[in-house]
């Protein structure tokens, strides 16, 4: 699909073949966000949710076992976002930065600001608080390369687990991931720096669940058994489709 056209032509296209990108409109943070894992602040408060997060093939695959879905806001210094993850079991093993964090069970970030397939980012971290950052200059079918060399200074990330964290055969709830971007995290790779009302970007969330089964007191991952639920449908197995995100829309209340 051409990358030039207009977001409303993309959209009318993508609606055609049945993964219309969802939307979401991010207002100002109506006071300070404290990123600690708690979903308590009076600014989160008030934004809304987005919708239920679905397979990444779309509606036509099963619903997901486990409900996953994220909050939005922003200031000048930050975009903040909140995950909340419900799991029965919750599990981690990774604890060093920029590993393949997918590896574990995990919560993704995908952010385009320009909106033309170009220079996009990713986050993924797992329950353990463990992160990977990294910059696409363009999609991996393009030849795009990962830069792992991109880090983020002033990341501010929180994990809060509802439950006891690897240890099978007790019933958890949920696991709740914050985070704020700073503006200038993206500058130098994307020309993009504070948004102004009324700009969008695209965006869009994963998740990947692996089913594991318990074997004497440790996890071991069921052969082919992996999950992947978004935000926005993509319509196919591959989250690098930016073209396919969500639309994030700044508004000023």
């Amino acid at each position: 699909m051409p990358v030039n056209l207009p977001l409303w032509t993309l959209l009318l296209l993508l609606q055609d073949a049945g993964t219309s990108p969802k939307q979401y409109e991010c207002h100002r943070a109506s006071s300070a966000i404290t990123v600690d894992g708690m979903p308590d602040d009076a600014a989160w408060k008030i934004a809304p949710w987005t919708d239920d997060f679905v397979d990444i093939e779309g509606a036509a695959r099963p619903r997901p076992r486990f409900r996953t879905r994220a909050k939005m806001l922003w200031d000048t210094q930050y975009l903040y976002v909140l995950a909340e993850l419900e799991e029965p079991d919750i599990q981690a093993t990774l604890t060093e930065h920029d590993s393949v964090i997918f590896h574990d069970n995990d919560f993704e970030v995908f952010l385009n600001p320009s909106g033309d397939s170009r220079n996009y980012f990713e986050f993924e971290i797992n329950a353990l608080n463990t992160s990977w950052d990294l910059f696409l200059p363009k999609p991996y079918r393009e030849q795009g390369k990962a830069d792992n060399s991109w880090e983020i200074p002033g990341l501010k990330t929180a994990v809060h687990v509802d439950g006891t964290l690897n240890r099978p055969g007790d019933r958890d709830g949920r696991w709740v991931v914050e985070m704020a971007f700073p503006w200038n995290a993206f500058t130098a790779r994307s020309g993009y720096g504070t948004p102004r009302p009324g700009d969008q970007w695209r965006v869009n969330f994963s998740r990947v669940e692996w089913r594991t089964e318990a074997v004497e007191g440790k996890y071991r991952k069921l052969p082919g058994r992996e999950d992947n639920w978004v935000w926005s449908p993509q319509g196919v197995i591959d989250m690098h489709r930016p073209e396919r995100w969500g639309v994030l829309r700044f508004l000023d209340k």
